[in-house]
């Protein structure tokens, strides 16, 4: 047997296999280990344990019951802790010594865990406690219940079985913590990833504009504390980008800021995506995953699209977010949150809750500090200097040669409204990268219709007659000749190349030169 639990990889197994399979003298085993206070506020001994930091966790229990009628009802209850040097059991994890004891082993911590009836039914005498220790560290106690009496060997051997017991223990949390690790390194590759994706897409915090200026003093404010963070935008203004500035200005920069997709999580798989779950824990379980927040640990979790996560989940989430405790689906221990909350939306959080689609404990836990991101047509100012970002970032991804970014091709951009914010603008670039071929960028966005006058501002009724009904071909045609007389004019009659005239117009230099045929303007070039 203890060659076989040598080389348990399961903490949880590894008990079971114990309990079960330990050769008399002993009628019952209890495997209790030493693990952080969970249920203090419940527990019995609450008034006995005045530091409420460890404890010991029953993990497993079995035996031989002469009864027929079972077990006591905490013998073997997962639930079931005790203090550090409470009873025999708590003497043997304190002292880190093997506890004997003959004759009326009824006690007060056996009368707290039920089980004064069951000993006297089961007619047990003897109680020996062994410490589980690796390496000098007591790690839980071996207990076990005799009807019998103790030899003299029973020390010895139980000091044997504990030690044996320790180093398979050591072995199985050390296997444990490989694969916890590993999980959590696979889990925060592919996150780093998207982020490298999204920071592809939306460029980093670039411009001048004042809008952006309030953003970064915004972020400046509240990145060093670890309030709860409500960043609001419309699609594609880079919510997630202001997230990630916020993780990297803060004091939990050094770990990982791991992206939930809130809208996109299936009901039925909530909580295992967010809290993990064990191997077997439902079907398809085939092994253990790590949640979202436990591969956030020490750093920042982003709930992306919180404003669409469903009514019945929001629940779930608020629990942990106020407790910061959970456990993973399938698995009866707690394990602590230790993460910085950032949460986003394009919705009008405040309206949903009054509609009742949104919980309103749950908005004002995320709502603490909110960061109003604004659409790109409020922030026109940054389009040079983003459209200018994302034709280095184009021209490295898709290795095409450096197109030429015009003052016309500006204005052009800074003229269109962009419903899809920089995200559009990001793809808009990248079209016209592909379709330059090294020369002037032409972008294809639509051009902004010419208002009619009374749009534009109040003007007089003698300005209003001045302005014609329509143009004849005529007008047309001057109004023409003198917008490319004045644009030779400005270029010192520069027709191709940069700053050129064909280049401020828009236009290839032929058609400017073909123009200019028609129009009579013989060039100076």
């Amino acid at each position: 047997m203890l060659l076989d639990i040598a080389y348990e990889q399961s903490i949880e197994t590894l008990a079971e296999k114990i309990v079960n399979n330990v050769q008399p003298p002993s009628d019952f085993v209890q495997i209790w280990l030493v693990d952080s206070g969970d249920r203090c506020p419940s527990c019995p001994f609450q008034v006995r344990c005045p530091g409420q930091q460890r404890c010991l966790h029953l993990m497993a229990a079995a035996g031989r019951s002469g009864t027929g009628r079972g077990s006591a009802a905490g013998f073997g209850a997962r639930e079931a802790r005790l203090p550090l040097g409470e009873g025999l059991i708590g003497q043997a994890a304190e002292t880190a010594k093997v506890q004997l004891f003959e004759g009326d082993i009824r006690s007060g911590w056996t009368a707290l865990l039920g089980m004064n009836d069951w000993l006297e039914k089961e007619q047990i005498r003897s109680i020996v406690a062994a410490p589980i220790v690796f390496k000098g560290e007591v790690l839980g106690v071996i207990a076990g219940f005799i009807r019998g009496d103790l030899s003299k060997m029973s020390a010895v051997w139980a000091r044997v079985i504990g030690e044996h017991v320790g180093a398979a223990l050591a072995n199985s949390r050390a296997f444990s913590e490989i694969q916890r690790l590993k999980s959590q390194l696979e889990i925060q590759n592919t996150y780093l990833q998207e982020e490298m994706i999204e920071a592809k897409a939306f460029g980093n915090l670039i411009g001048k504009s004042a809008a952006l200026r309030h953003i970064v003093s915004q972020i400046d404010l509240v990145a060093p504390t670890e309030a709860s963070v409500l960043i609001l935008g419309e699609t594609g203004t880079g919510k997630e980008l202001v997230a990630h500035e916020i993780h990297r200005r803060s004091p939990r920069s050094k770990a990982t800021m791991v992206r939930v997709n809130c809208a996109g999580i299936p009901r039925e798989l909530f909580e295992s995506e967010f809290f993990g779950h064990v191997r077997g824990a439902f079907t398809g379980a085939i092994k253990e995953r790590v949640g979202r927040f436990e591969a956030a640990e020490n750093g920042t979790l982003f709930l992306d699209e919180v404003g669409d996560l469903p009514l019945d989940m929001q629940g779930k989430l608020l629990r942990v977010l106020q407790e910061k405790r959970y456990e993973r689906v399938g698995e009866t221990r707690t394990r602590y949150a230790n993460v910085r909350i950032i949460g986003a939306t394009n919705r009008d959080l405040r309206k949903a809750t009054a509609e009742g689609l949104f919980r309103e404990d749950l908005y004002y836990r995320i709502n603490v500090f909110p960061v109003h991101v604004p659409p790109l047509r409020e922030r026109k100012d940054d389009i040079p200097l983003l459209a200018s970002h994302f034709v280095d970032l184009s021209v490295k991804d898709i290795n095409c040669p450096r197109p030429r970014l015009t003052r016309a091709a500006i204005t052009k951009l800074q003229e269109y409204e962009w419903p899809g914010n920089v995200r559009e603008l990001r793809s808009v670039v990248e079209r016209a990268v592909i379709l330059a071929r090294g020369g002037a960028l032409d972008f294809d966005v639509p051009t902004a219709p010419l208002l009619p006058s009374s749009s534009r501002g109040i003007i007089s009724t003698t300005e209003a007659e001045a302005v014609p009904e329509f143009l004849t071909q005529a007008e047309l045609d001057r109004r023409e000749r003198e917008n490319l007389l004045a644009i030779l004019k400005k270029t010192n009659w520069k027709i191709k190349g940069p700053d050129g005239a064909a280049e401020l117009l828009g236009v290839k230099s032929t058609t400017l030169f073909s123009r200019l045929r028609r129009m009579g303007i013989r060039s100076r070039a």
